[in-house]
């Protein structure tokens, strides 16, 4: 499969949204993290959601549009494990010190 400039765009679209998003409900603030820090995590937690909805499943009917809900919900998901994922290894590092 060829990825087009078009999907790289849409990723970034997308990865924006759900990393502001994520960042807006942890942080509790409007601005989030940040745009180059919500952009990062919100690609990460992209594949990490996309992992998720597609090994169980989740949500197949909002495939049928292009940018799907199902690939916002499924970033913001996977936004939301990652910054949890940081929060732990940020938890125990500062533990141990």
């Amino acid at each position: 499969m060829a990825i087009t400039w078009a999907q790289i765009i849409v990723w970034l679209v997308i990865g924006g949204v759900a990393g502001w998003l994520a960042g807006s409900v942890v942080t509790g603030k409007w601005g989030g993290l940040g745009h180059w820090c919500g952009l990062g995590v919100g690609l990460v937690g992209a594949l990490i959601g996309g992992l998720i909805f597609g090994l169980f499943n989740i949500l197949p009917g909002l495939d049928s549009i292009s940018i799907s809900l199902r690939d916002i919900v499924s970033a913001f998901t996977g936004s939301l494990v990652f910054l949890l994922i940081l929060w732990g290894v940020r938890k125990v590092r500062s533990d141990t010190h």
